[in-house]
């Protein structure tokens, strides 16, 4: 019928050129939105709905081109790419800009006192690691204890991390005290994110042949996933942590400011939700991405009635896997020089 949508738009892979930064960059402010984050369950399940038939050769009536993608970003800034559950709200990527502002920006705040500094980086690594866990590569669960055990250790260790930096600030120029916070986070992310996601780096993550068929685990892709993603997380923390202190350090020689202190608190946080707005999505583009689609897509990822969202993958050549996982591609795949995997976000 004339006017009805075609059926022949490719929303199994991103709307933009996912080979270049600039796509990539596109893509992810879509997925990072902050937006997304007050859509109603009817909304995500709306969207889910649209996707699956429209990949299903039925689209709804007056559908439009437009409404079809928002559709797709919706869904996929909600729902897991490995599992296809829905994703625990503040562990969604579009979460992280007004979660990351206000913590951030309290951190930033509160960094003189010693009791400040522990509970502002246990809330934010509690944070971070509900987002690792969120974004974790691969479909196997963790059981309760390891996931206790890695949120214990992740936050202990960021807490005494960011205790022994201060304490190496005391005596240093107060604009240098001011970039402790950004250096525990730094810190912090090395331990948290490896903690989070140990679970991978024991048993491997799947790694596919360039048409999404499945070859094995590999636990060093694991760690090339890991790698990736802590200096993604660490770009992002750059600019939020490193461009309010120098602005806040010459507003608070200001007049106002000192009439006003309270003030402090609202423009460092605004400040930093700033920066995460762009800092979050050209971050979550540094790494290029390979999308899978399809029946390829849903069993290499553990994705249900073909409704893979994003899927962030990177590559690595065969020759840099286990020798055993070598052994079995060769046997598998003979022709097989690189491998895929979900690196996650």
């Amino acid at each position: 019928m004339s006017g009805e949508l075609s059926l022949d738009i490719n929303i199994k892979e991103p709307r933009w050129d996912q080979g270049t930064f600039m796509g990539r960059a596109k893509h992810f402010f879509m997925i990072t939105d902050p937006r997304n984050v007050l859509l109603s369950s009817e909304t995500l399940e709306g969207a889910r709905d649209i996707v699956e038939n429209y990949r299903a050769g039925r689209a709804k009536a007056g559908l439009t081109e437009d409404e079809l993608w928002r559709a797709k970003y919706i869904y996929d800034s909600a729902f897991h790419p490995d599992t296809g559950e829905k994703m625990f709200v503040i562990g969604r990527m579009s979460a992280q800009v007004p979660m990351n502002m206000t913590i951030t920006g309290c951190m930033l705040t509160f960094y003189r006192t010693t009791p400040a500094v522990v509970f502002w980086q246990w809330v934010n690594q509690s944070f971070n690691a509900v987002v690792n866990y969120t974004n974790r590569s691969g479909d196997a669960p963790m059981t309760v204890n390891q996931l206790g055990a890695a949120y214990v250790s992740a936050t202990t260790g960021a807490v005494v991390t960011a205790l022994g930096l201060k304490s190496l600030a005391k005596h240093l120029p107060p604009i240098v005290s001011r970039f402790v916070p950004f250096a525990a986070v730094a810190a912090a992310n090395c331990i948290n994110i490896p903690f989070m996601r140990q679970r991978e780096l024991k048993y491997g993550i799947p790694v596919t042949d360039e048409n999404g068929n499945r070859l094995g685990e590999s636990p060093n892709a694991a760690k090339q996933a890991i790698a990736q993603v802590v200096v993604s997380r660490i770009g992002m923390a750059v600019p939020a942590m490193a461009i309010p202190p120098v602005i806040m350090n010459a507003l608070e020689q200001k007049a106002f400011m000192k009439r006003f202190p309270v003030l402090n608190a609202p423009v460092q946080v605004g400040l930093v939700g700033l920066c995460l707005v762009f800092a979050t999505p050209l971050c979550c583009a540094l790494f290029p991405q390979k999308r899978y689609g399809g029946q390829a897509c849903a069993l290499t990822f553990g994705c249900v009635q073909d409704s893979c969202s994003v899927i962030c993958c990177s590559s690595m050549s065969v020759r840099s896997l286990e020798a055993e996982l070598q052994d079995t591609i060769r046997q598998k795949s003979p022709h097989t020089t690189t491998v895929y995997f979900n690196k996650g976000l």
